[in-house]
């Protein structure tokens, strides 16, 4: 029988309601696709307990923490400390999601900007990995982040990357990687397959974003880090590969960013 070979969701939301008394479930379905790895991502600090809870006790599951750029304004903003404590967990091989949204939340950009700078920060201070979300932000997304990496280096991956190709070499410029998600499966993405076929393969990393963006054939439906398969599919078929060879590509690089997940597995 032939072997499935092992991929990595890097960003899910399973603290979500979506999946609510069905993790167990949605844990062995994305080992059975050959999803071996998976990180959850806390969007509000109150709520990294239960984030936490959920990576210490399935073994393939890690978590990132950080404060959402569209919640900043509906609790306090995070502190450089009180993230540095929070890394300190075994399972805790991230720093985000942050960044700006000005598509939804345009009326806390300097809220976000603010918050964005202290992720940073603790991104720097810990050798995490920044986890950013950039929506229709992407003049300011680029001058923070080249500003920032001025003050001292950090690495980061732009997260469920469908912004331009300019941000794309930005981030690029600055050793990040791009995050592939179900929307550069959509039939319309086609600009946004174009910025991927022109980056280099081993700065692409893969996640869903679930419960939201199912690519085809769930399209529509509740996603889950299973569906990351269908995702590299068309990552490999972009770069002209078989499927074995561009998961394998993308394992490589999620181990070179998230190092602290890789010392685990």
């Amino acid at each position: 029988m032939k072997r499935t070979a092992h991929i990595s969701d890097s960003h899910c939301h399973l603290d979500f309601p979506e999946f609510n008394g069905k993790i167990d479930q949605v844990v062995s379905k994305a080992a059975r696709a050959g999803v071996t790895r998976m990180i959850t991502i806390c969007t509000n600090l109150h709520e990294e307990p239960q984030v936490r809870a959920i990576a210490d006790k399935h073994q393939p599951v890690f978590y990132a923490a950080g404060v959402h750029p569209m919640n900043v304004a509906k609790e306090a903003l995070a502190q450089v400390d009180e993230l540095i404590k929070i890394s300190r967990h075994s399972k805790m091989v991230g720093i985000g999601e942050t960044g700006l949204d000005f598509f939804y939340t345009q009326e806390s950009a300097d809220l976000q900007i603010q918050s964005l700078r202290i992720h940073i920060a603790a991104a720097r201070e810990t050798n995490l990995p920044l986890i950013i979300h950039s929506r229709k932000a992407d003049d300011k997304m680029s001058q923070i982040l080249t500003e920032e990496y001025r003050n001292g280096d950090f690495s980061a991956v732009m997260h469920c990357f469908s912004s331009s190709f300019q941000l794309a070499k930005s981030a690029l410029e600055l050793g990040f990687y791009l995050s592939m998600s179900g929307i550069a499966t959509f039939p319309r993405s086609h600009e946004l397959r174009d910025i991927f076929a022109a980056t280099p393969l081993e700065r692409i990393i893969v996640e869903t974003d679930a419960p939201y963006l199912a690519p085809p054939p769930h399209r529509g439906k509740r996603n889950e880090p299973a569906f990351v398969t269908h995702t590299a599919q068309a990552g490999a078929k972009l770069f002209g590969l078989d499927y074995e060879t561009f998961a394998a590509q993308t394992e490589q690089n999620f181990d070179r960013l998230f190092t602290k997940a890789r010392r685990q597995t």
